[in-house]
């Protein structure tokens, strides 16, 4: 009799079953959190706790030989090295003060459409430590810090008027040089005029 020999079956042939929890422990090992069915991840729960109780036993021995054999271990099962690397090099930290316990799974209220299977989230329980980001710097500090720059700033938002001249007033008006030739002779022959006229003037006087 098989009492207490309870096997999560998934309805497939032990190969297959095999391999989809390795692929489903490397996939949580790389993303921190998945979802698939609650059938799968009820089977994945124990496969991947126990990948993690090696990386404890590699992580807690001095022996060199020790650890290299738990890897192998783990490589063994999941069958990625790049996985069991960061298993056993960045995420065995979180898990050394629990015993046990490492997963979590929540059912989801709605089921896959497709066949209305019950669909569920497993993630690790505690989250792995993130590197904070450097703040940058901003705008105003900046300023503050840089007097040049304020100064390179003002200069350049001064501009200077153009100086008026015959080109300048020909483009804004649209009229052609000759135009504005015709225009100056014009001043300079009043102008000489107006000289003229003002010299008798001043002699009489």
């Amino acid at each position: 009799m098989r009492h207490r020999k309870h096997n999560h079956q998934l309805g497939v042939k032990s190969a297959h079953r095999i391999s989809l929890i390795a692929n489903l422990s490397c996939s949580l090992i790389e993303h921190g959190r998945i979802k698939t069915t609650l059938a799968k991840a009820r089977a994945l729960r124990p496969a991947v706790e126990k990948i993690i109780t090696l990386a404890k036993k590699a992580c807690a021995t001095d022996d060199a030989a020790r650890k290299v054999h738990y890897r192998r271990l783990a490589i063994a099962r999941l069958r990625n090295k790049k996985a069991v690397s960061k298993l056993f090099d960045e995420l065995v930290d979180q898990f050394t003060g629990r015993n046990g316990g490492y997963t979590r799974i929540y059912k989801l209220a709605l089921p896959r459409l497709g066949d209305a299977a019950d669909m569920a989230l497993i993630e690790f329980v505690e989250e792995a430590p993130k590197k904070k980001a450097k703040k940058k710097k901003s705008a105003a500090k900046k300023k503050k810090e840089d007097p040049k720059a304020e100064t390179e700033e003002k200069a350049d938002a001064a501009v200077e008027p153009e100086a008026v001249t015959e080109e300048n007033v020909s483009k804004a008006d649209g009229t052609s040089e000759a135009e504005v030739e015709a225009v100056t002779e014009e001043t300079n022959d009043s102008d000489s005029n107006e000289a003229s006229s003002e010299e008798p003037s001043t002699e009489s006087k």
